[in-house]
């Protein structure tokens, strides 16, 4: 057996003969997976990918049914989860029941504290700080829907993009460069781009399976989560057009991305993501091999790496198991997460003044960079932990462009977000805490704010 293990490890990490079968079987999934996940299309007044035009048009058909679908499987998890850890029933012993089902007391109350929260707006009962639509509602009516369709499709159609060679191929050829700048393998550039195109979800979807498969360590993992996790150009326009400032979405996106690159090079140099060890999930150990040591020229090897991957591809029935395992995963085991987490992170927002209190610093230092109406802007810059279209919403009343800008630019650039992505990071194997976190956010936030306030000041006025 461990022979077996042995030869199959070779395999991946060596690059394959080059021929027709293997280049076909390396090229045509990647291409699909290239045009579900990488490429722009335009529809409309919106760009979207391939994948997210799916999930609208799921969407679309179900409606308004999606809210009720959510309690549904809000409550089926809950109810499960209940019966697999106080009773641990026979029907429950299979492998995939316990990943599914078996879990700490923690993520216990927090599935339930979702149903609860998912029932409370959904039937419009009790407190009305939860049930509202600026909390309850907008976890359940807004956000919900789309994390349902977004990641069905993103759950049954990634292994295009990640099993057939393509992260190999990519990873082998910008392998230099990459770890250079930012210290992490080549083939964290396709969680970044996308990102870019897709969402921010996606992204993090990619870089949690990577590890799980160990092709990034830990440290890796954490790093490319929290600093490649970029919003896509779609949900960039939404923000600028909600601040009233698409006129300037070229000089905007710039800003993004000069300050997003910069926070990318230095916060995986800092403490936590420094100190994370770099050892790889355990079940699997390390599986990455992107360094060319065989003397073939670079696009020959990057190839063969590709080759070397598609052959040991997963089949179609093992595939479609490990697709639908994904998507029960994330509906019974992320969905109540990020309700439970959102719910609470909104009703902190809009019924405490939490978040005014913990600003108040950010005040002088606005008023000192030479933003106007500082005051309204100090609670935009933090409160987007909660969730990151709140900056946004916030924004939208302040006077000066320039302002707007710069709460529009530092949204997109802080990454973390609980409503989502930390609900994901925190759900996923992936080894980051709460406090970390938090601890990212404010680095990203410290570090990102200067660049974007020149840049703003030069490119805005």
């Amino acid at each position: 057996m461990s022979s077996q293990l042995h030869s199959a490890d070779r395999l991946a990490n060596d690059p394959a003969p080059v021929n027709l079968p293997g280049i076909l079987k390396f090229a045509i999934p990647s291409v699909i997976g290239i045009l579900l996940f990488l490429v722009p299309f335009s529809t409309g007044e919106s760009v979207n990918i391939g994948m997210g035009m799916a999930a609208d048009w799921l969407k679309a058909t179900l409606g308004e049914a999606l809210p009720a679908i959510a309690v549904a499987v809000l409550c089926l998890s809950a109810i499960i989860s209940l019966l697999v850890s106080l009773t641990n029933p026979g029907w429950a012993q299979h492998k995939a029941m316990q990943e599914l089902f078996k879990v700490s007391p923690l993520w216990l109350v927090t599935r339930v504290l979702g149903a609860l929260f998912g029932m409370l707006t959904f039937f419009q009962v009790g407190p009305e700080m939860i049930n509202s639509a600026y909390t309850g509602g907008v976890m359940l009516n807004d956000l919900a829907p789309v994390l349902l369709t977004f990641f069905f499709f993103a759950a049954i159609l990634l292994p295009f993009l990640v099993d057939f060679g393509f992260m190999e191929f990519i990873g082998s050829l910008v392998r230099t460069p990459f770890r250079l700048i930012f210290g992490l393998p080549g083939r964290s550039a396709i969680d970044a781009t996308a990102s870019w195109m897709g969402s921010g979800t996606v992204g993090v979807l990619i870089t949690t399976q990577q590890y799980e498969q160990g092709f990034y360590n830990g440290r890796e993992a954490a790093a490319i989560a929290t600093n490649f996790s970029i919003v896509s150009i779609a949900f960039a326009l939404l923000v600028t057009s909600f601040t009233q400032i698409n006129h300037l979405f070229v000089p905007f996106y710039l800003t993004v991305v000069v300050a997003g690159l910069i926070a990318a090079v230095i916060v995986p140099r800092l403490p936590p993501l420094s100190r994370k060890a770099n050892t790889y999930y355990e079940p699997v150990g390390c599986q990455i091999h992107e360094e060319n040591t065989s003397g073939q020229n670079l696009l020959r090897y990057s190839l063969g790496m590709a080759v070397a991957r598609a052959r040991t591809a997963p089949g179609p029935a093992k595939l479609v198991r490990s697709a639908l395992f994904n998507v029960a995963d994330i509906f019974f085991g992320l969905l109540p997460i990020v309700i439970a987490i959102g719910t609470v992170a909104l009703v902190l927002v809009e019924h405490t003044p939490i978040f005014d209190w913990l600003s108040m610093p950010m005040v002088p230092v606005l008023e000192w960079m030479g933003i106007p109406e500082a005051a309204k802007a100090a609670p935009a810059t933090l409160v987007g932990f909660a969730d990151m279209f709140l900056p946004a919403v916030l924004a939208k009343d302040i006077d000066s462009e320039l302002t707007r800008f710069v709460i529009s630019c530092l949204s997109l650039t802080q990454l973390i977000y609980m409503s989502e992505i930390g609900a994901l990071l925190l759900k996923s194997k992936i080894p980051l805490k709460l406090w970390e976190l938090v601890v990212i956010f404010l680095l990203r936030t410290a570090i990102t704010l200067p660049i974007i306030v020149v840049m703003a000041h030069w490119l805005v006025g």
